[in-house]
């Protein structure tokens, strides 16, 4: 049984290493094979001729199922555009197949899914909105037509422009305009038409703002010896959000443009950063690109043995890569070694580089690296400037050119016969003009004057053909301008008949238009009167509204400057009551009447700012008044509160110190009086579901007995306590619908006693 536990161990383990092992090659750069759909949720159909990057990649062909293929690796970023709909973009995190939705919806964004999770992530990337139009013939009718367009890009220059005329004819969207233009940029680009391909990139980019069309303008102005301009589109796309390729291409293309200026520190600075980001997310191409630019800048400085240090670990890393890169990479250094005068390295490299390939024709395809990577890719670019072509013929020449330099004329003249052998089989008529003048110029050097003499009138009989060629080329590139500008003009009368067009239809909308403002004048009269209407309807409502504010907060502040005339009042009877047990020297009665004094005080403090307090709360500070007040007149009366059980105390609110004025009234001016023992009664009964009614009963001497006992200073002065409370109850009242009522009467029919009725409404 244990055995059993074990073998199954072991074969978990087995497998969570295996599927970690995985993880880590793709995660190194192993690659595998990607497939991405891109589905249209509006037409329940999967969009072809999108354009599928990922770094120098890229695909625009999808197979009969709609997947796009292509090569990728962990933590690439997938990239993918298309004139209708925003571009997408996508960090890969695992092989599985990627099915991005688009939808025709304005706040819908691209959705990514993946088979081992079955259901929708979050969205990523931008906005991925579909903007295919609603007649699908046509919409497909535009994208066969820039097909056609590209497919003839390199195959026949007329037939890719005529359908470059057929796009602009059909007078499509903006985003679909500024494509067109994109597209014919690319076309005059392939063709070396710089200065034409950037008026008709820029024109893209008026129409409709594009990051990958104004990192083409900046290649092509780099390819014009514009680099200046160069450099500013290149600073411009620093701003934009870019594919991590894309930014090593941007960093790359400034430092390219300023070492053209003469900048050597600032363009090996952005060197430095593209490298750094290109070695972080593995883009592996780039990475030796730029080492070999910074080691040319490190040998413009002087400092050979930092750039030797770089080149040496170029090859290292370049030796990783598969074989067609790898050997472009090490031409380059080959290269690198011939303009810092390492003859000796360069002559070591180059022989490497010819027996690396079984076949020397096999060499002229590393020239075709890239030829699926976006348009104007690096390795384009390093073509188009001037890079040295991978040929058997030009290795042979540059290593006979380097025996030369060292002086070793029999191995020179060994690879210079191979070179001029090899050029004339291929028709290389460059690379046979210089092998064979160098040939020339060796023989002489060593003596050999016959051999000399011949070579020199094979070199001419090159330079005639040469010249004949180049004849025939300038004749060809004569027509090719006079055609291209033709059609440059043709595609001019274009744009200007859609210009003409659209203010056509603008003028007749502006008609239109004018037509319904003169029917629709009246009713805006008509809409004009309704509305001031309306408004003085609102003002006067506002007018109203804004009086009665006023007349709340005036209530308001009358309530708060009736609350803070009974605390003094009441303080004012309390510190009086102190006085009296101070003046009879009863000290332990007046230190126990200050301390719940204090109590009470605090109580009523903490309650002065509201206008209602719970009903609990107005009983709990009675009571301890009422005993206060008992407390010092003991033998004058006694009292009871007395609260009826079925009520909910918490259902009813009372404003704070509402009744203390008719108990201390109660007290002082009536039981005080009488020569015995009098009695206090307060009750809270139940009224109504919606009221309650709070008594305050006295058997005191009465209020007619209590006026008549008064002195003509006391009857001068009205009782503050009691104004007060009237004042506070016809505001409140006021405020909220007659909340409380009060109604004052003798208890007795001879007059004696005082009984308080208070009726409080929930």
């Amino acid at each position: 049984m244990k055995l059993k536990y074990y073998i199954t161990f072991f074969l978990l383990l087995f497998g969570f290493l295996s599927v970690r092992s995985q993880e880590s090659v793709l995660d190194k750069g192993g690659g595998f094979e990607l497939k991405v759909r891109i589905y249209d949720t509006e037409n329940k159909e999967y969009i072809e001729n999108a354009q599928i990057s990922i770094n120098a990649f890229t695909t625009s062909r999808s197979d009969i199922n709609g997947y796009y293929r292509i090569k990728a690796r962990i933590h690439d970023e997938l990239v993918v555009r298309h004139p209708d709909f925003e571009t997408v973009r996508k960090v890969i995190t695992s092989n599985e197949d990627i099915l991005i939705q688009i939808e025709d919806n304005p706040n819908y964004y691209g959705k990514e899914w993946s088979k081992s999770d079955n259901f929708r992530h979050s969205s990523f990337g931008r906005k991925a909105r579909s903007r295919i139009m609603k007649n699908k013939a046509i919409s497909r009718n535009y994208t066969q037509i820039m097909d056609s367009a590209l497919y003839y890009k390199e195959k026949d220059l007329d037939k890719s422009i005529h359908f470059i005329e057929e796009a602009l004819e059909a007078n499509e969207s903006k985003k679909r305009n500024a494509n067109t233009y994109k597209v014919l940029g690319d076309i005059y680009y392939h063709w070396k038409q710089y200065d034409i391909a950037i008026s008709n990139y820029k024109i893209s980019l008026q129409i409709y703002e594009k990051t990958e069309t104004r990192l083409q303008l900046a290649k092509t102005q780099f390819l014009a010896k514009k680099y200046k301009d160069s450099e500013e589109t290149y600073k411009l796309l620093e701003d934009e959000r870019l594919s991590n390729y894309e930014e090593v291409q941007v960093l790359g293309g400034l430092g390219d443009a300023l070492a053209k200026q003469n900048k050597d520190q600032e363009a090996k600075k952005f060197y430095e950063k593209g490298l750094k980001l290109a070695k972080k997310k593995s883009i592996n191409d780039a990475t030796l690109d730029l080492n070999t630019k910074l080691a040319n800048i490190y040998a413009k400085e002087g400092n050979l043995r930092i750039a030797n240090n770089i080149t040496i670990n170029t090859l290292r890393e370049a030796s990783e890569l598969p074989k067609k890169p790898s050997l472009k990479v090490q031409q380059e250094v080959a290269d690198f070694y011939n303009e810092t005068q390492q003859y000796d390295s360069e002559i070591e490299l180059r022989k490497k580089l010819l027996k690396s390939v079984d076949d020397p024709n096999e060499l002229d395809e590393i020239n075709t690296i890239g030829s699926n990577d976006n348009e104007g890719s690096d390795r384009e670019v390093k073509k188009e400037v001037g890079k040295d072509s991978l040929t058997s013929q030009k290795l042979n020449y540059k290593i006979g050119n380097a025996y030369v330099q060292k002086e070793n004329y029999t191995e020179a003249i060994e690879y210079l016969e191979k070179s001029v052998e090899e050029a004339g089989a291929k028709e290389d008529l460059e690379v046979q003009k210089h092998a064979t003048r160098k040939l020339s110029e060796v023989y002489a050097t060593v003596g050999q004057h016959v051999k000399a003499i011949q070579t020199y009138r094979n070199y001419v009989d090159i330079v005639d053909s040469l010249y004949i060629r180049k004849e025939q080329e300038i004749y060809q590139a004569k027509r090719l301008t006079q055609k291209i500008s033709d059609y440059q003009s043709r595609i001019t009368v274009l744009e200007r008949n859609n210009e003409l067009s659209d203010n056509k239809v603008s003028l007749a909308i502006k008609e239109e238009q004018l037509t319904k403002a003169k029917s629709k004048t009246q009713l805006i009269v008509i809409y004009s009167l309704i509305g001031s209407l309306l408004l003085m309807t609102l003002l006067t409502f506002y007018k109203h509204r804004a009086n009665q504010k006023q007349q709340l907060a005036n209530n308001l502040l009358a309530l708060k400057s009736m609350r803070s005339q009974m605390n003094p009042h009441f303080i004012f009877n309390a510190l009086n009551s102190v006085n009296s047990f101070i003046a009879v020297n009863d000290e332990r009665n007046a230190n126990r009447y200050l301390s719940e004094f204090s109590a009470l005080m605090r109580s009523v403090l903490e309650n002065s700012d509201e206008d209602f307090i719970p009903l609990q709360k107005e009983i709990e500070l009675l009571e301890l008044y009422v005993k206060l007040e008992h407390n010092r007149f003991k033998d004058k009366f006694n009292y009871s509160i007395d609260v009826d059980k079925s009520i909910n105390l918490e259902e009813f609110q009372i404003p704070p110190m509402l009744l203390q004025p008719y108990i201390e009234n109660a007290i002082w001016h009536g039981l005080r009086y009488r020569k015995d023992k009098g009695e206090l009664e307060i009750m809270i009964q139940k009224k109504d579901r919606a009221s309650i009614t709070i008594i305050i009963e006295d058997n005191g001497i009465g209020r007619k007995k209590s006026l008549e006992m008064k002195t003509k200073n006391q009857l001068k002065q009205k009782s503050k306590g009691m104004s007060t409370i009237k004042n506070r109850i016809a505001i409140l009242n006021d405020m909220y619908q007659d909340k409380v009522s009060v109604v004052i009467s003798d208890l007795f029919e001879d007059g004696s006693g005082t009984k308080v009725e208070l009726t409080l409404k929930k």
